[in-house]
């Protein structure tokens, strides 16, 4: 395994954040119940010292001594958003976990606006496996995640790193694998670096698992924007692309399109989600088996169409140039229902959105989608409706829209029961003796 034998330069930053479920304390002996993890996180220490030539203290950062007292969401935030690699501990109580799923977004949205800046893709999570996982225990949101149970051998597989640091006869596996993490880590950090990024408020942060017990969680994204053919002569053309989903209204801060990048922020949050365009989509249509409003339908036809999942509508106040497009939005908007719910990106740096234009366009969209856009601003996530300025608030709002269009759905969608022959309720049985003569049957007839 090829690694720097010793990394220089100035950036003291922790080479590794050790995201881990705290297991609750029990029994009598008042003991530490992650002693084993704090073992482990010395030991990972210890050798990216060796590998390294960073300071004392600065290879590694584990919430062992914090607490919920002051200032402990800010040091844990301020970790996150510094440290070079991101080693979760994969166990069954670690994706039930709400804190490790804040971790875990927190760290992989770094990811993510890297990726959108151009870095590519930036392997900079590294999981280890602390007891058995299998595959169909992993959220959708970690399955992307290489996760290769085998590297390490039959035992890892069947025990992982707990069961091997427990058993004294596979102290030797232990610490080979524990070498090999390490040097892993040192790696990473190395050879696809991560800019640090602004700290994400951890109050405000959204877990990437779904709460214990839930199904999966569905949502529709659809996209109302033009292409590069249909907007007007004079509007700058760099946003758009062939498609309505080569959006990118943050073209100055982002080289991929708004659209794919929304989509795998949903699915950082533990969604299966669809999307499609609004200029393509069949009135009335299904998707992928299940019922659910079409943003292409209209009127009557949306208000006939059963529910299947909540649905974000992610619209460009110039899509409104085009007269067809406009009556369409302005019916969609008459039959849509409370689960559905409105983004409007308008980029502060475009020129054109500050435009004489561009305010008649934002006073169209009001004409346009007022009970969708009323809605958005009676709730928590207001600025979605207003105008998004930038990507990172983009970023920002949209785990607040998602959370708010699945509360919404969960409150007003009806449940219809699957169809199927009509099964009778059964009867309260009377007595076992056979009714006398005299009884009449259940109906009041005579016998």
């Amino acid at each position: 395994m090829n690694i720097p034998a010793r990394v220089h330069g100035a950036d003291n930053r922790p080479y590794f954040f050790l995201s881990y479920a705290h297991t609750p304390a029990w029994g009598s002996g008042g003991g530490d119940p992650d002693h084993w993890v704090r073992v482990l996180f010395t030991d990972l220490c210890d050798h990216i010292m060796a590998l390294t030539d960073l300071p004392a203290g600065a290879a590694g950062f584990m919430d062992r001594e914090m607490r919920s007292g002051d200032g402990w969401p800010e040091k844990l935030s301020e970790n996150l958003a510094t440290c070079r690699v991101f080693v979760p501990l994969f166990s069954t109580r670690y994706f039930t976990s709400e804190m490790c799923g804040r971790e875990w977004f927190a760290f992989h949205e770094r990811i993510l606006r890297a990726r959108n800046t151009g870095a590519g893709d930036v392997p900079a999570i590294v999981p280890a496996m602390w007891t058995h996982v299998d595959y169909d225990q992993l959220p959708d949101s970690v399955r992307h995640i290489h996760f290769d149970q085998a590297t390490y051998g039959d035992r890892y597989a069947t025990h992982g790193i707990y069961g091997l640091i427990k058993l004294k006869r596979l102290r030797d596996e232990y610490e080979e694998i524990v070498l090999d993490l390490a040097q892993r880590i040192v790696r990473v950090a190395h050879d696809s670096p991560l800019p640090p990024s602004r700290p994400r408020p951890y109050e405000s942060t959204p877990s990437a698992f779904k709460p214990r017990g839930e199904g999966p969680r569905r949502i529709h994204l659809t996209v109302a924007a033009p292409t590069r053919d249909g907007i007007p002569e004079h509007r700058d053309k760099r946003p758009y692309g062939e498609d309505a989903q080569d959006w990118n209204p943050y073209h100055s801060e982002s080289t991929r399109p708004l659209p794919a990048l929304a989509e795998e922020l949903i699915r950082s949050l533990d969604y299966r989600i669809t999307i499609s365009s609004f200029d393509d989509e069949d009135p009335g249509g299904q998707d992928d088996g299940d019922a659910e409003v079409s943003a292409g339908a209209a009127g009557d036809d949306i208000e006939k169409a059963p529910p299947g999942r909540p649905g974000i509508l992610l619209v460009d106040r110039w899509s409104l140039t085009d007269a067809d497009r406009q009556e369409r939005l302005r019916k969609f908007d008459l039959g849509a229902r409370p689960w559905i719910s409105a983004i409007v990106p308008w980029n502060r740096s475009d020129v054109q959105c500050h435009s004489e234009e561009g305010r008649q366009l934002a006073a169209e969209l009001e004409r346009t989608l007022p009970l969708i856009l009323d809605r958005g601003r009676r709730t928590d996530c207001r600025m979605a409706v207003n105008g998004v300025p930038s990507l990172k608030a983009f970023t920002d709002v949209l785990p607040t829209v998602v959370a708010h269009t699945t509360r919404q759905y969960l409150k007003h969608a009806v449940a219809h029961p699957p169809a199927g022959p009509h099964v009778p309720r059964p009867r309260l049985m009377g007595p076992t003796h056979p009714p006398s003569p005299e009884a009449g049957d259940d109906n009041g007839g005579e016998a």
